[in-house]
């Protein structure tokens, strides 16, 4: 093996380490995974961050021999980094372990591919010695970002607020009375809030008052002491929201109303709800692998191809939707209720299962129908369209 001196080889190595989606993915999942305040935000926010602080890692190497080259490096990224971590709220400590992760992963990697390519020994080690200067420097410069964020979001009510609500929706870290009282943040006589999500995110998609509301990740989220009311609803707006509880549980139910309007919103839905009103389809997208084996189980004789079998598939579904009432059923789908019989009986004829009886093993009755609802919602998805809405 040819032996390799110099930076170049190492600049070029880590410019192809940027370009690596690969590598940039398993730099995100070190930060992550070390930083679980980081694992809340998307993924594609740290990786960003990522493949700019490598390519720059790439220019600092082409500086071994200029000493005054070193203080021009371009830090923006890391910056970048620390600024919108302020922003969303994320303890800066999290930050720089997530920060630190990344690094000592890259740092890992950077070696491996120099030992493949046969960068010497001495080069080895001035790799080793200049990535810790570079990290050292990228640590430095997050906390700059971090710091001057910080300074500027407490300058203005709105940025204050926005930072409190991502702290404490996002980041699950409750701050002091005090804060939230100044951002216009006030709990009901029994300490708690409600929390809402709306789609489309415009800052009087509830018209409650007392409400203190931010756009979090390209929805609006919202805190008020009172649920708001269908009438303070704006047409055309989707909110959902959250039964009453302490700041330190409201995490958890933002993340249900975020999943919420985005099911509300695929379906075309308007005006306002509660987040229960969507039990069903979140729990159904979260377990992804049992609705395919119960679509397996009860429909795997249906043929996605056959554009009869999705009919009763759809009709199936309306069925169920209707509360098994064939009238109801009809009316929805604009046909007879003589048609809705005969497809649901085509139906079990092609696999073998009804939605009319009850299981023949003695199962409960609501269990059965749940099955074949998941069942049919998941089989009708599987092309990737959602299911015609009755």
């Amino acid at each position: 093996m040819t032996v390799v001196h110099g930076p170049e080889p190492v600049a070029a190595i880590l410019r192809a380490m940027a370009a690596d989606t690969d590598v940039c993915g398993e730099l995100v999942r070190a930060a992550r995974t070390r930083s679980p305040e980081l694992a809340r935000l998307t993924e594609a926010e740290t990786r960003s961050h990522v493949t700019a602080m490598i390519r720059a890692a790439g220019s600092w190497f082409t500086a071994l021999d200029r000493v005054e080259a070193v203080e021009e490096q371009d830090f923006t990224a890391a910056l970048l980094l620390g600024a919108d971590r302020a922003v969303q709220g994320v303890p800066v400590t999290a930050v720089l372990r997530g920060v630190q992760a990344a690094l000592t992963r890259a740092v890992e990697i950077t070696m491996d591919r120099c030992r493949s390519v046969g960068v010497s020994d001495g080069v080895l080690l001035s790799v080793v010695l200049r990535l810790k200067e570079y990290g050292d420097a990228v640590e430095r410069h997050v906390v700059h970002g971090y710091r001057a964020a910080e300074g500027t979001a407490h300058g203005g009510a709105e940025e204050a607020r926005t930072r409190l609500l991502r702290q404490l929706l996002v980041g699950g870290l409750v701050p002091a009375d005090e804060e939230l009282a100044r951002a216009g943040i006030r709990p009901n006589a029994e300490g708690l809030l409600y929390c809402f999500v709306a789609d489309p995110a415009h800052p009087h998609a509830s018209r409650s008052p007392r409400t203190a509301t931010a756009r979090l990740d390209g929805h609006l989220a919202g805190l008020c002491p009172r649920p708001p009311r269908a009438e303070e609803v704006p047409s055309g707006s989707l909110v959902v929201i959250a039964p009453a509880a302490p700041p330190a549980g409201l995490r958890a139910w933002y993340r249900l109303c975020v999943r919420a309007v985005d099911v509300g919103r695929r379906q075309g839905r308007h005006g306002l709800y509660d987040v229960t009103d969507f039990a069903a389809e979140i729990a159904l997208a979260d377990q992804p692998l049992l609705g395919a084996h119960l679509s397996r189980r009860l429909l795997g004789a249906l043929d996605p191809a056959d554009g009869f079998h999705r009919q009763l598939a759809i009709t199936a579904l309306a069925f169920l939707d209707c509360g098994r009432r064939l009238d109801q059923t009809a009316a929805a789908l604009f046909t007879h209720p003589n048609t809705i019989r005969y497809r649901l009986g085509r139906l079990q004829q092609v696999t073998g299962g009804s939605l009319a009886d009850l299981p023949s093993d003695g199962g409960s009755g609501p269990v059965h129908a749940l099955h074949w609802w998941w069942a049919l919602t998941t089989w009708l998805r599987a092309d990737g369209e959602p299911p015609a809405q009755p």
